[in-house]
């Protein structure tokens, strides 16, 4: 019905848009723009949405995909059915967040966002601004809207008896459908045969501490479902309580549960994660203290001293603390000077009382020091192995080197040529007649 109203109403206004055109140019243009421009005011009060919940009912609303493709410009193919990926962000207006007890999901862009959850008491007559943005992927442009949640109180709220089921067969969104949550209603009120029966509360498995299941068999994730009613839990309920279906499932086996039938077709119900709460029976919570090991005794109210008392000088408690280190460092220092500056014997005293060997032996390697230094400055590169002195072959004499000291080295080969050096001794060759020359 409400998508039926949306289009009428686009239709309408395109009509209007074209009437009001005309066939001037200018006179045209005008009217299209200010019709444009009233058709963006309307667009931004009929953006805030206001809904009535009641406190303790469950609340669904279905944040449609299409509702918001009207804000968005359209497909650049004409004729194409647009269907960009458009994602939603949730937030309660001047918060980051949304209120704890409301919840929002969207599997993928291309589906539709759902929030939901189970308002609360506390927020009865306050009214509750949830911003809604919208974000197209596509074209990375965004609308807001704004859901106005007012809670109205329930006239029999709480109910007094409630039920949870754990749902294996099913995932949040699609536990959250109409159509869906109406036949697990109608499945529980044929079992439970209440006068008034409402949802309460729905929960992921995963927002319990669940696993992500495994993406095989088409495996979900599970839902709990909270249900009220106003009376008392059917017998096919309390079969759960049985010693032997307690043991049952203390063995991670299917208890035996008579009613199981009237949804196993459609649901796949968890008989041992099933909780009862019975709100009638008043569960005192108070504990009696027992005193012992580990427990403070009472000591009464906490009482912070008054306000007269003296105010105290911590003056002498500075000087102390600091000037006394001061003072000591301080004569520590003279000490140290008197002895390191005051107490020098001088070079002659300490002469006069070493022995006269160990003075030479000391000036001794003093000098042999010094001459290392002043050889050392005296040092030139080396010379090559083919340069250095060598003994004559014949003579024996010590031959000196090829080259001066003056000569250039830099361009001289590794290995000299077979030529006639002027130090080169000529080795004697014999002739085929039998004669030796030089």
């Amino acid at each position: 019905m409400r998508r039926r109203w949306r289009q009428q109403q686009q239709a309408e206004e395109r009509a209007a848009m074209r009437c009001c055109a005309g066939p001037g140019p200018r006179g045209g243009g005008a009217l299209t723009t200010l019709l444009l421009t009233v058709y963006t005011i309307l667009s931004k009060v009929h953006s805030d949405r206001n809904v009535y919940p009641s406190a303790g009912v469950l609340f669904v609303h279905v944040l449609e995909r299409e509702y918001f493709k009207g804000e968005f410009p359209p497909y650049p193919k004409p004729g194409e059915i647009s269907n960009d990926p458009i994602t939603f962000n949730t937030n309660l207006m001047g918060y980051p967040d949304r209120p704890g007890w409301l919840r929002y999901i969207q599997r993928t862009p291309y589906s539709d966002g759902v929030l939901y959850g189970s308002p609360t008491v506390e927020n009865v007559g306050k009214p509750t601004v949830i911003e809604i943005t919208a974000y197209n992927r596509r074209t990375f442009e965004t609308a807001r809207h704004n859901l106005i949640i007012n809670i109205m109180s329930a006239e029999d709220f709480p109910l007094p008896y409630q039920a949870e089921f754990f749902i294996r067969n099913m995932n949040v969104e699609e536990m959250l459908a109409s159509e869906v949550l109406g036949d697990f209603l109608g499945a529980v009120k044929n079992v439970w045969q209440p006068e008034r029966l409402n949802a309460i509360n729905i929960t992921s498995a995963l927002d319990r501490g669940g696993r992500v299941p495994l993406p095989i068999n088409d495996m979900k994730e599970g839902v709990y479902v909270m249900v009220g009613a106003d009376v008392p839990f059917s017998s096919c309920l309390r079969e759960v309580e049985n010693p032997q279906n307690q043991l049952r499932c203390s063995q991670e086996m299917e208890p035996s549960i008579t009613c199981d039938k009237k949804f196993r077709t459609q649901f796949h119900i968890d008989w041992c994660k099933i909780s009862l709460v019975d709100n009638t029976k008043q569960v005192s919570t108070f504990q009696e203290v027992i005193r012992g090991e580990g427990i403070l005794p009472d000591g009464g109210e906490y009482k912070p001293p008054s306000d007269t008392l003296k105010s105290r000088d911590y003056y002498s408690d500075f000087l102390i603390t600091l000037a006394v280190p001061s003072a000591v460092a301080l004569v520590l220092f003279l000490i140290l000077a008197y002895i390191m500056c005051c107490r020098r014997e001088g070079v002659e005293k300490r002469n006069m009382q070493t022995p006269d060997i160990q003075l030479v032996h000391h000036s001794a390697i003093q000098k042999s020091t010094k001459e290392l230094r002043d050889m050392s400055k005296n040092r030139e590169i080396a010379w090559p192995l083919s340069t250095l002195p060598v003994f004559h072959p014949v003579t024996g004499e010590i031959v000196p080197p090829l080259h001066p000291d003056n000569y250039d080295n830099t361009s001289m080969p590794l290995m000299q040529t077979q030529q006639n050096l002027p130090h080169q001794t000529q080795i004697p060759q014999q002739q085929s007649a039998g004669k030796w020359y030089s």
